[in-house]
């Protein structure tokens, strides 16, 4: 009898272990079967189906920019469009991660909850996708590009809407290369890394804010280069005496690796970190790449490189545009997405309300009173540029970022241009394209 009532109890909880494992499977194929129907190792998707009827993908102001007419899917008229559009659009395959073909492959297809993609194609409604993207925008970014490679990021730090998103080197998904130039199917403003050069200065502005006492009043000497131990940290220039704000508009190798040495190993780590630099942001259905910065064991001149931007510091151009976006609201800022309606959510807190009103002194004054607001004619501009060495007998890469202050254009963007020497020089007229197109796009 009481084996017979063992086995009994064993048989219910087995049986109720299945129900539940049974309806956990169910709960879960319900949340998350368009993802699954997605993935790269789904047969039916990598092998081009569910684009032959797919929906039309179009541009923040219904500009068609991808759409399917008899079975072949086809892309905007204009070569230069295509291009630009590329990594944010796809070209039908799988190679390219955040292209919208790719991330969001289930919704323009047509894929069902219950059939899946057995539905009669006659019976699949047509789902069309808009991005938040203005294809006109970039396409003069890509055409500022002039063939060189790097990437363009612009969003709206209020509503996370990216109004930009440029990378290169790219192709025509129209007319696919037999030979496609290596880095084509990454997207560079989301996906890639590189050395940050001076635009990390604003890091190490902000860790000297926060450890540093009275760090705004600071002064620092510079008489073009500076030996540290056996080595020596050198500058483009010999500033002689300079405030902090000069300092940080000349961008003074001198006064920032020394701002690293002042602040310490542990609290350089300590802020970069809290800063994100070390982490991945969510940007809709994809993340950005982490940068880098690590100086627990690094020697004086290794920290003191690094407080410039150097040594093995490296960023995200997405990351780096959030990051502006985080100053620009006081510490934290709403994630970017490139699909109209998503929510990526926020970046929680990057830094202290004192110490982004702080930075945005340092930016504004960099523009303001270094470069010039005709720089960005019509908008008020906070930035920061950057020359980043990264040998191998290499032109540096160039780099600016930055965002606007303006009510009707909250822009935070970054600009890399692959050895693009200085970044003013390289980087700067594409920042000034992307802006103002974009605050134009806004306020149209």
């Amino acid at each position: 009898m009481k084996k017979t009532m063992s086995r009994s109890v064993i048989s219910i909880i087995l049986a109720l272990a299945f129900l539940l494992g049974l309806g956990f499977l169910c709960v879960k194929y319900m949340i998350d079967a368009d993802l699954w129907a997605a993935q790269s190792y789904n047969p039916y998707m990598v092998s081009g189906q569910g684009l032959a009827n797919a929906g039309d993908i179009l541009d923040r102001n219904g500009v068609v920019l991808a759409t399917s007419e008899e079975g072949k899917r086809l892309y905007h008229e204009n070569e230069s469009t295509r291009k630009a559009m590329l990594h944010s659009v796809g070209d039908g395959s799988y190679n390219i991660a955040t292209a919208a073909e790719t991330a969001y492959r289930d919704k323009i297809s047509g894929h069902s909850k219950i059939f899946g993609y057995g539905l009669p194609e006659s019976l699949k409604g047509k789902h069309n996708l808009t991005l938040t993207l203005d294809s006109d925008v970039c396409t003069e970014v890509y055409e500022a590009f002039e063939n060189r490679k790097g990437a363009c990021f612009v969003y709206n730090y209020k509503t996370g809407e990216i109004l930009t998103m440029v990378s290169t080197p790219t192709y025509d998904p129209l007319n696919i290369p037999e030979n496609i130039e290596d880095g084509s199917y990454l997207n560079n403003c989301i996906s890639s890394t590189y050395t940050p050069g001076s635009i990390f200065k604003i890091v190490t502005a902000a860790a000297g804010f926060e450890h540093i006492e009275n760090y705004e009043n600071k002064t620092f000497t510079c008489e073009g280069e500076k030996k540290i131990g056996s080595s020596k940290i050198t500058c483009l220039e010999e500033h002689s005496t300079l405030d902090l704000k000069n300092a940080f508009a000349y961008s003074c190798n001198i006064a920032f690796g020394d701002s690293a040495l002042l602040t310490g190993r542990e609290n350089m780590q300590k802020t970069a970190e809290n800063m994100g630099i070390n982490k991945s942001f969510r940007i809709g259905e994809v993340y950005t790449a982490q940068g880098n910065f690590d100086v627990k064991k690094a020697d004086d001149i290794s920290l003191a490189w690094s407080g410039i931007g150097q040594y093995t510091d490296t960023v995200n151009p997405a990351q780096m545009a959030i990051l502006c976006g985080a100053i620009a609201q006081g510490g934290e800022t709403r994630l970017p997405h490139y699909v109209k309606g998503e929510n990526s959510g926020k970046s929680g807190k990057l830094l202290s309300e004192e110490v982004a009103q702080n930075l945005n002194d340092l930016m504004r004054y960099t523009i303001s009173d270094y470069y010039g607001d005709s720089m960005f004619e019509g908008l008020t501009v906070c930035a920061k540029t950057g020359t980043a060495e990264v040998g191998e007998d290499k032109l540096p890469n160039g780099w600016m970022i930055g965002y606007s202050i303006d009510e009707d254009a909250p822009l935070a963007f970054a600009v890399v241009v692959e050895e693009g020497d200085y970044g003013f020089y390289s980087a700067g007229p594409i920042a000034r394209v992307a802006m103002l197109g974009c605050a134009e796009s806004l306020r149209n």
